[in-house]
């Protein structure tokens, strides 16, 4: 049915830049919770800033959308359908989510959708484990380095400004953190708008629309134009979780988290590996709370945060393949 295929794909389409819609306001506060918390920047200065350079920042590389894209499952694998009940999957795992207040990760929400889909189509055997287990340990493994890279910051930071009055220090730094907020935002739009070039871009080429797997102009600014709107909607529920009522952050502390999580995100797009901006900022936030002492850290929020971690992936494939038994009788396998 050609007829029902194109309007799956139109569903796809617009199902993938709600997503990407939702990511923007569930992440804003990867970009500037800490930069709020330390008032460095008015909630409305910092939302704006982040949606400007979260969309300049989706329009610079497609090596996480060809990782995302192609690492899963082949789009000759998959219908329309299993796209679009796997961004579904993903989608009602971050509403729900946000909801609670949680910063879980889009990333993993997006990759264990469309897996979860897959194996509700056709099994397993379709799935590409190499490529899977590749994208899973990047998102595995850029949480541990966020921890590690932001507590040996952050002792550096201290020893460099040992001398320095507490005050002085504070006010040079909630200028830097603005700068650092800036970057953040920016690597922001990077690495996560490109997961839903990356899913479009997969589901063009399985109806036959493109001829190879190349990110089409309006797909980049569709993509970086709904991240950069749902930025502007903001996200004040994860905000207040990541910002303040996870570790109490001064600006030093704050210019040390965006940093750490900068490098590592922009690192991981730099060679295409998709990591979670959620999991980065609050493991960076996390080691960053560890070097002034363990009581610093709300571990009650580590404790839901890291459960988050662990439950997205599976959490968003059961969804997305109940979303797929559930439209198969409408739809058929289209």
């Amino acid at each position: 049915m050609p007829e029902m295929a194109i309007v799956l794909l139109v569903m796809v389409v617009v199902a993938t830049l709600v997503f990407d819609y939702i990511n923007g306001f569930h992440d804003t506060a990867n970009a500037i919770a800490t930069c709020v918390s330390t008032r460095a920047l008015s909630v409305r200065t910092a939302i704006t800033m982040a949606a400007v350079l979260n969309f300049v920042g989706a329009m610079v590389s497609t090596k996480v959308a060809t990782t995302i894209g192609k690492g899963i499952v082949d789009a000759t694998d998959v219908t329309q359908l299993v796209i679009f009940a796997g961004v579904m999957g993903a989608i009602i795992w971050n509403l729900i989510t946000w909801y609670y207040g949680i910063p879980s990760s889009s990333s993993h929400a997006i990759v264990g959708g469309i897996a979860g889909a897959v194996i509700a189509s056709s099994g397993t055997a379709t799935l590409h484990w190499s490529g899977l287990k590749k994208i899973v340990l990047s998102l595995v493994l850029s949480p541990i380095l966020g921890v590690f890279v932001g507590f040996c910051f952050m002792l550096l930071l201290l020893w460099l400004f040992r001398n320095k009055m507490p005050g002085s220090i504070n006010s040079g730094f909630r200028r830097m953190q603005i700068m650092s907020a800036a970057f953040m935002a920016f690597s922001h739009g990077t690495a996560d708008a490109q997961k839903s070039m990356g899913i479009i871009t997969m589901a063009l080429l399985a109806y036959g629309a493109i001829p190879t797997f190349d990110v089409p102009t309006w797909v980049k600014v569709a993509c970086a134009t709904a991240m950069g709107l749902g930025t502007a909607a903001g996200g004040l529920r994860i905000i207040k979780t990541v910002g303040k009522d996870f570790v109490k952050l001064q600006p030093i502390h704050g210019f040390c988290a965006d940093i750490t999580s900068t490098t590592v995100i922009l690192g991981a797009a730099s060679v295409g590996m998709p990591v979670s901006t959620s999991h980065v900022v609050t493991s960076a936030i996390m080691g960053v709370g560890i070097s002034k002492r363990l009581s610093a850290v709300n571990w009650n929020i580590a404790k839901k945060v890291v459960y988050a971690w662990f439950l997205t992936i599976p959490a968003s494939a059961l969804v997305a393949f109940l979303t797929y038994q559930a439209l198969v009788p409408l739809f058929g396998k289209v």
